[in-house]
């Protein structure tokens, strides 16, 4: 079997995702070739695990000041080139399209009547048990026609539905050690200069704060980073506490590692505001509604989070994949959940 797998490029989460599949097919020998879409080619970085990727221009959306700029988003789209993309795709090559909500190689399978499979955070939204806040029809709409697929796997925090799959997080270094004072802030939809002045407030935190428009500087207590995923998964792993937007890989590797969740979510956009919503619901992170000097230092007074044993290996997946028998996911998602909720069960 060949595979495509696309992967939207708009932020880091579906990436950090795709290179926990890109080891598990490498490791299985199952060949598959990577598209990229949301942001320029030279943003990328760190992509050596998917080899010689392509890269186009897709569809994004644009921010200011930690909240989407609708206006700005219709002026930047260009559905030309987009079209453009989907018709030169040359996609009657594969058998199967991956999909981690990426609309080029989704619209050009659809067009060549290639299946595609679907697996990513808004495709669990579309399983009505799901909780979700802030949406109408049109963002409704947008979760099912942006990219869209034969079959949706969504990933969640919890067993929603049968569709639904835990998150795989990579182990990554010693993860069992936890800095009290050193927290991990990445709020990269927010205006960098806010970010300081936020923290400015409380000197007795070492904060590492990693920034599109940062460069590697020190402010006394506040450690500027750009962006870098080796040094990114350091400070996380040994941090006490992640102060972030509300997107859902970082959410879910904080989780992994036990690490306490103040969540910032980005405004108007759905998705951010269900993934606060929900874990507040479920007492796993506080949430910030802008940059809050009080709420960021109440929170700063919790205890640690909790670890949740979301699985490593995704392994699993990739066979299921291969096998073919791509509407029978209900044996997946029981393999899949069985040993997280049984540790939950056990330290309840």
């Amino acid at each position: 079997m060949r595979i495509l797998y696309g992967i939207q490029g708009t932020g880091n989460g579906h990436i950090t995702r795709a290179r926990v599949m890109a080891e598990c097919f490498t490791k299985l020998g199952i060949d598959v070739d990577y598209l990229f879409s949301g942001r320029d080619a030279n943003q990328y970085f760190d992509m050596g695990v998917f080899g010689q990727y392509q890269v186009r221009r897709g569809l994004s959306f644009i921010t200011k000041g930690g909240k989407l700029n609708y206006q700005e988003t219709m002026k930047q789209l260009k559905l030309g080139a987009f079209l453009r993309d989907v018709r030169q795709l040359d996609i009657k090559q594969y058998d199967l399209v991956f999909n981690d909500f990426e609309p080029v190689s989704a619209w050009a399978a659809k067009l060549a009547k290639v299946p595609v499979v679907a697996m990513s955070h808004q495709a669990a939204f579309l399983s009505p048990e799901v909780p979700l806040f802030g949406a109408g029809f049109m963002e409704r709409a947008l979760i099912r026609w942006f990219a869209p697929a034969n079959v949706h796997l969504g990933v969640h925090w919890q067993p929603f539905a049968k569709n639904i799959l835990p998150p795989f997080i990579a182990f990554h270094g010693n993860q069992t050690v936890s800095i009290a004072n050193k927290i991990l802030v990445y709020l990269p939809f927010e205006d960098l200069n806010s970010i300081v002045e936020l923290l400015g407030d409380f000197p007795d935190r070492e904060f590492y704060c990693y920034h599109p428009d940062a460069v590697d500087q020190s402010i006394n207590h506040i450690h500027l980073r750009a962006p870098s995923r080796t040094g990114f998964l350091e400070d996380l792993t040994s941090a006490s506490g992640v102060v972030a937007n509300a997107g859902f890989e970082l959410s879910s590797e904080a989780l992994k590692f036990g690490k306490k969740l103040l969540l910032k979510p980005l405004q108007g956009q759905f998705e951010q505001l269900s993934n606060a919503m929900t874990l507040q619901s479920l007492g796993l992170a506080e949430v910030m509604n802008y940059l809050n000097s009080e709420a960021l230092g109440e929170w700063l007074e919790h205890p640690e989070g909790q670890m949740i044993d979301f699985p490593s290996d995704a392994t699993p997946l990739a066979k299921w994949l291969a096998k073919g028998q791509w509407q029978d996911y209900g044996s997946l998602h029981d393999s899949l959940w069985q040993p997280i909720l049984y540790n939950r069960n056990k330290v309840a």
